[in-house]
């Protein structure tokens, strides 16, 4: 093992013609990557890590790409990085989960060019299905963790990590989240300094990990432990700050030591942007310099649990919550209960206004509303959903999902439900659904099970050309690679059937053609069997799609069925309510209302189901110029 050289832990400075510019935490990742001398960058789109490789995509002298899942971005990254080439990845919190096989594999490899992994927690779950503390990761694998606090520091320890990672042949993680990845600041940033790979050297007892060589190798982890925890002490990544308050002083990384900052300016603080190893004896240092110790950070009480195993008295989680950020706002109050002091009650709110609850939503148009309009037609099924836009359907008005877990999951659920079912489930039939980047990132595998073991289920697929919940990026089935150019483009009827689902129960569908939407649905629902159902049309949001003429209603034969509202589009409002009572004495309730034709894109989803034929065409020159497109 290497000893020890303070000189690579140095913060790398900018050249003397550095500029400033603004830049949120992920692009000045990406900035960062670039100007190492990376060659191979990949990932898989997460937010709040997506914007990351978009950044790094615009940037020359380097391969950039939409791997199908975080797994395969990973070992991308370390096939470059064995080559001797700088490499980076990037993922989100629960991507990193996919990747880990791969992970706690290449700790015992090592890294060959420097091999840097961007990991961003959405902490508070702005748009993730739960809250993960990715600093495991790194006690788990036993590799670094940097944690910077704003978009300078993004920058200034992904540069680092790269030196770090080559100087002791270990993956770096670089610990974002979700404040960190959007928030802009400035940032002084450099230029590009090439890196040329040293080259594949044959070592089989390296990189070859069967468990004679990974046994041999695996020593060498605890020994890196050992040496990189010397150089957490002396990096200048963990300032210890003086106070004047010494009533309590704070351990705190990323955001969290921000939020400190703003809310304890006089206190003394361990700010900790290296933070595994962390630096035991700063902890130390930071303890006899106040009175009572607080480890504030977001989300698990890792380091707290840490710092008294070490024999450090300290607070935490016992008076910090286990969820969210920690802000001024949250950390004021628990303090001075800390400190024995009252803690007004919360300020009882003024009421609510009543207004009209605006739940997320699918877009105007969206195809996906079709297919959820109509499971939402049909009785006695069980639907299992997954990740992407089509969550959404869980929700009013449709509430058609009653699973949804995981990447992939939908697939493995679905057959699940199928096998265990008992007497009180044996009438009602399984669907699976599913988008089309989704199941090239890990649905694939779900549906090859299903046909293998002869499920009873009827997968349908969502097709709208690209990764729509992350911003519209590109996929193997798009025919387009990051850049926008041409690649091959994968057929999916073509996957499925290669997967075991006979070809003729496989349906390609328009999800806007609801009379066959809907018989196709009952068809296969009704035979035994596997089965896969391709409702194909663009995403709305993507240059693919083309809108049509909009609607409007016509208020003289709207009647107030409300059928059209069941579709669910957004560009339909609701402009008067009634109650009328039938000559049989029954009281209906009826909902009249108008489109905005400025939202409208001519879908034709909610005339198919108004009775009345109130929906109609908007006249050719009344239509906005900027809505014709075809």
């Amino acid at each position: 093992m290497a000893a020890v050289m303070p000189l690579m832990t140095r913060i790398p400075a900018p050249p003397p013609a550095a500029s400033r510019l603004l830049l949120s935490g992920n692009e000045a990742v990406a900035r960062a990557v670039w100007e190492s001398g990376v060659r191979v960058a990949a990932a898989y789109p997460g937010t709040p890590a997506t914007e990351i490789i978009e950044s790094l995509a615009r940037y020359p002298d380097l391969h950039t790409e939409w791997s199908v899942n975080e797994k395969v971005s990973m070992e991308v990254a370390l096939g470059a990085s064995i080559t001797g080439a700088r490499a980076f990845c990037a993922m989100k919190h629960v991507g990193l989960n996919v990747a880990s096989d791969c992970l706690m594999t290449m700790t015992i490899t090592g890294a060959n060019g420097g091999l840097v992994i961007a990991v961003a927690d959405d902490v508070g779950m702005s748009s993730s299905q739960n809250e993960q503390d990715s600093r495991y990761w790194g006690r788990f694998a036993h590799i670094p963790v940097l944690e910077p606090a704003d978009s300078q520091e993004a920058y200034e320890m992904t540069k680092f990590a790269f030196a770090l990672s080559e100087q002791y042949e270990t993956p770096v993680l670089l610990r974002l989240t979700t404040r960190i990845c959007h928030v802009k600041a400035l940032v002084t940033v450099g230029e590009r300094e090439a890196h040329e790979p040293a080259g594949f050297v044959k070592n089989p007892q390296r990189w070859v990990m069967v468990p004679a060589h990974a046994k041999q190798r695996i020593p060498n982890l605890f020994k890196r432990d050992d040496t990189l925890r010397e150089v957490s002490e002396a990096s200048p990544f963990n300032v210890l700050e003086a106070g004047s308050d010494r009533r309590v002083g704070f351990v705190a990384s990323g955001p969290a030591y921000m939020h400190v900052k703003e809310a304890f300016p006089d206190a003394p603080v361990l700010k900790l942007g290296f933070s595994y190893p962390w630096p035991p004896e700063k902890v130390r240092a930071l303890a006899a310099m106040c009175d009572t110790l607080l480890v504030v950070e977001e989300t698990e009480q890792l380091l707290e649990t840490e710092i008294k195993a070490a024999g450090i008295a300290c607070h935490g989680k016992d008076v910090l919550p286990r969820i969210g950020e920690l802000s001024p706002q949250v950390l004021l109050p628990a303090v001075d209960q800390l400190l024995g002091k009252a803690v007004p009650p919360p300020a009882v709110a003024d009421a609510p206004l009543k207004v009209f609850p605006r739940p997320p939503t699918l877009c105007a148009s969206c195809p996906h509303m079709g297919i959820y309009y109509t499971l939402s037609q049909i009785k006695n099924i069980i639907v299992s959903g997954d990740i992407g836009c089509y969550t959404l359907g869980a929700g009013h008005p449709w509430n058609a999902l009653d699973t949804t877990i995981c990447m992939g999951a939908t697939m493995g659920v679905a057959l699940g439900m199928d096998k265990g079912r008992g007497e009180v489930d044996k009438n009602k039939r399984i669907l699976a659904v599913i988008g089309d980047s989704t199941f090239m990132h890990m649905g694939m595998q779900g549906l090859l099970n299903i046909t293998y073991n002869q499920g009873n289920v009827t997968v349908l697929l969502l097709d709208n050309n690209t990764t729509g919940m992350t911003g519209g990026q590109a996929t193997p089935a798009s025919g387009k690679d990051i850049h926008g150019n041409a690649a091959p483009r994968v057929h999916l009827e073509k996957i499925v059937e290669a997967l075991g689902v006979p070809p003729e129960r496989i349906k390609v569908v328009d999800p806007y053609e609801l009379p066959v939407l809907f018989k196709a649905v009952r068809d296969e629902i009704k035979t035994e069997g596997p089965s896969v159902i391709i409702g194909r049309r663009p995403c709305v949001l993507t240059e693919e799609f083309k809108p049509f003429r909009p609607y409007l209603v016509i208020e003289d034969k709207c009647t107030g069925c409300g059928n059209c509202i069941d579709v669910g589009c957004p560009a339909i409002h609701v402009t008067r309510r009634d109650r009328v009572v039938k000559p049989s004495g029954r009281e209906v309730d009826l909902a009249f209302v108008n489109i905005d034709n400025q939202a409208c894109t001519g879908c034709g989803l909610c005339v198919q189901p108004c009775a009345p034929d109130a929906i109609q065409h908007v006249a050719r020159h009344d239509i906005p110029i900027h809505i014709v497109k075809s």
